[in-house]
């Protein structure tokens, strides 16, 4: 039995914001020291170090379970099912739906009961869930869902990942302008064939590095607003992603009997793009090779940003619907999905369309 993507959807927010709206922004260090370098300097060596030239933020009527549900409604559009045939919906978030208004996090009820009560869906049988995860939520959903898949739990399942993450960044912390929103969602189907997951791999790192990803006040002490925000120590996780996710694909390939040769494309988190250049530039260390498949690797944070459990698929639904240049999937491809992010959190997927 394989787990088999049969629909895919995303919602792109239609806020764009460039990298040049920051340049009347004050920044600080986070312990609280105003930075005095030029904002373009600051910003020149933002785009050299993630490469995101601009991003694109949710209006101000829509929170994440809005978005959530459309992407949810494109993908069940694009499998042609019914959604009362739905077995699970498991929605990966972090900081759950924020208005624009009272910046608190509301998960009560959970992001999955709203959009199966927006989807309408009256069947009782289809569990609807949150998965906390950090950004690799999204995966870990699809994991999920390939557990219940094959044991026969189910037959099919809607894994959605979406998030705000522009409404919990600190305006004086440079690395606010990392974040994006945006959602992403697929259908997964139980199918009697050799396609689909191949195999995955999940690590968890909190002994020295649980902390790397956490949530804190503004850097400027004179911004008293008592809001918690996105903090990072970017530095830490750099050098994280870089040792072990690398590794993790690999032993994920070596678990589905695939070499690097074999893979098609390699879908990683879009959390900032210089490190994904470098983790791949190690993987194929890992396997002394030198030469790097041409588009091996498509990218959207240029243009998107990292919209945290939202990357992944909406990545997957551009290329499949013939929206990112140079890249296309066929059938037979080998595809490579892995993530990296907070907990600290790993995970991969080998599967074949």
């Amino acid at each position: 039995m394989g787990s088999v993507i049969i629909g895919t959807g995303s919602y792109l927010p239609t806020k764009k914001v460039l990298n040049s709206d920051f340049l009347a922004h004050r920044f600080f260090e986070k312990d609280g020291i105003e930075i005095t370098k030029d904002n373009e300097e600051i910003i020149s060596k933002f785009v050299a170090i993630t490469t995101i030239e601009e991003r694109l933020y949710a209006s101000d009527d829509l929170v994440a379970s809005d978005m959530g549900l459309m992407a949810a409604e494109e993908a069940i559009k694009s499998s042609g099912i019914d959604p009362e045939t739905l077995d699970y919906i498991i929605v990966a978030q972090n900081f759950g739906d924020i208005s624009p208004e009272k910046l608190l996090p509301d998960v009560l009820p959970t992001l999955a009961a709203r959009i199966k009560h927006k989807l309408k869906i009256k069947n009782p049988e289809c569990v609807a869930y949150d998965i906390p995860f950090g950004c690799p939520g999204w995966l870990q959903g699809v994991i999920q869902a390939d557990y219940y898949l094959r044991s026969g739990d189910a037959k099919r399942i809607l894994v959605i990942g979406t998030e705000t993450l522009s409404r919990i960044t600190d305006p004086h912390d440079r690395d606010s302008m990392i974040y994006a929103d945006g959602a992403g969602a697929v259908i997964l189907e139980s199918q009697d064939n050799d396609r689909g997951i191949l195999s995955h791999k999940t690590r968890s790192d909190t002994f020295e590095e649980a902390y790397y990803l956490y949530s804190g006040g503004s850097s400027n002490a004179d911004f008293t607003d008592n809001n918690l925000y996105i903090k990072m120590d970017g530095r830490k996780i750099y050098e994280y992603a870089l040792t072990n996710v690398p590794l993790a694909i690999k032993q994920t390939l070596d678990k589905a009997g695939h070499g690097l040769k074999d893979v098609k494309k390699i879908l990683i988190h879009q959390a900032n793009g210089k490190m994904d250049e470098a983790i791949l530039k190690r993987l194929y260390k890992l396997y002394n090779e030198t030469q790097i498949s041409e588009d091996i690797m498509p990218m959207t944070i240029a243009k998107l940003g990292n919209s945290s459990v939202a990357t992944l698929p909406t990545l997957l639904d551009l290329i499949l619907k013939g929206e990112l240049e140079n890249h296309q999937i066929e059938k037979d491809d080998i595809i490579v999905f892995a993530s990296v992010g907070a907990g600290m959190n790993i995970n991969a997927v080998v599967y074949r369309y």
